[in-house]
């Protein structure tokens, strides 16, 4: 039986000299996964279909230059705080702090030189029948507005079976709040199209409603009877295209959060599944996390191609990102990503592919 294999080549040199790597991580299922040092960005995920044939089910671009100057995180981790933090603001233990508005007036994904920006350190790891790459950050006190000195590993794990695993651990030096995901543009179909013929299913129990500059307008709501409604599998063709609801209206689609069972939760459980027109590949999320946002590539326009030269279409694909609500540093009855010394802010999220 083939054994896991991890290998390395050169992706390129930042405008500050720093060297970029891109690593390939093979399972015996066929599978791989190619990891770039330049924002932790999921460059490719190679996922067999029913039929045996292994191609890539995520968007990326062609050149580390397209990364730093052009990509909408694209595969990226992100944070200091995935999602958005209102007018780049909030307060902890009664100190306000201040992050760079990069969105609409309010902080995204960390601010303009969040995590996704950053040249990571990596490590690779073989263990049994598993192939992994551990990736470290070092973030001072005061990075991009944050309090706290933040040092984060996020390890990439493909095992024997092909499920691909983030397995997110951050510490402080003092009081902060964090909030890691990764970034991910999903296509099952792997065929440069869009994924409106996709069905998704979210186990929620509820779901964030936005104002017209993705805040969250208060707490979850039931979606029973709305197009966010997927207690059962539904077509995003069925949903995100609806023109009678407003939210979808404002957003172009879903840019929304679903709420999960419990806050944090112990061990993973599923979040969603989606599956690709005719069940051809079908992929669970599952993670501890209390929110995912569902993005369906609303602002994609076809500006940015892929490698081969297949340009980059609205609706092309949907982003599943397991974290922590939007804005909670400012809502004190979301589950809280406030993070202290001495704590460790641990997550997990999987994503596996049935057959």
């Amino acid at each position: 039986m083939p054994r896991p294999a991890i290998r390395h080549r050169p992706f390129g040199t930042t405008p500050a000299g720093e060297e970029v790597t891109l690593w390939h991580l093979a399972s015996p299922s066929g599978a791989y996964a190619e990891v770039l040092t330049y924002g932790g960005v999921l460059h490719a995920l190679g996922v067999p279909d029913a039929r045996g044939r292994t191609d890539n089910v995520v968007l990326s671009l062609g050149t580390l230059d397209q990364y730093a100057e052009k990509s909408p995180y694209l595969g990226a981790l992100v944070g200091r705080y995935a999602n958005r933090i209102a007018h780049g603001r909030f307060t902890l233990d009664g100190v306000t702090h201040h992050v760079p508005a990069n969105d609409r007036g309010h902080a995204l994904h960390g601010g303009p030189e969040g995590f996704d920006t950053r040249v990571w350190r990596a490590e690779p790891v073989v263990d049994g029948d598993t192939a992994a790459l551990r990736l470290t950050l070092h973030s001072p006190h005061g990075d991009m507005g944050f309090p706290g000195t933040l040092d984060v590993t996020v390890t990439y794990a493909l095992d024997a079976v092909g499920t691909l695993s983030l397995e997110y651990e951050a510490t402080t030096d003092r009081p902060t709040v964090v909030s890691l995901a990764g970034h991910a543009y999903f296509n099952l179909a792997a065929d440069g199209g869009d994924v409106l013929d996709h069905t998704l299913q979210v186990d929620a129990t509820g779901y964030l409603p936005v104002d017209p500059t993705g805040i969250p307008l208060g707490p979850p709501e039931d979606p029973a009877g709305t197009p966010f409604d997927l207690a059962v599998p539904r077509r995003l063709r069925d949903t995100v295209l609806d023109p009678a609801d407003a939210q979808l209206r404002l957003a172009g689609g879903y840019d929304h959060c679903w709420t999960l069972a419990g806050a944090e939760s112990p061990e993973p459980r599923r979040a969603a599944r989606l599956a690709a027109p005719g069940g051809t590949r079908v992929m669970e999320v599952w993670t501890t996390a209390p929110g995912l946002q569902v993005y369906t590539a609303n602002q994609l326009d076809g500006t940015l191609a892929d490698p081969g030269g297949r340009p980059l279409l609205r609706h092309g694909a949907v982003c599943l990102e397991a974290q922590h609500y939007p804005d909670a540093p400012n809502r004190p009855a979301y589950p809280t990503p406030v993070l202290r010394p001495g704590a460790t802010a641990r997550r997990r999220t999987e994503f596996r592919f049935p057959r």
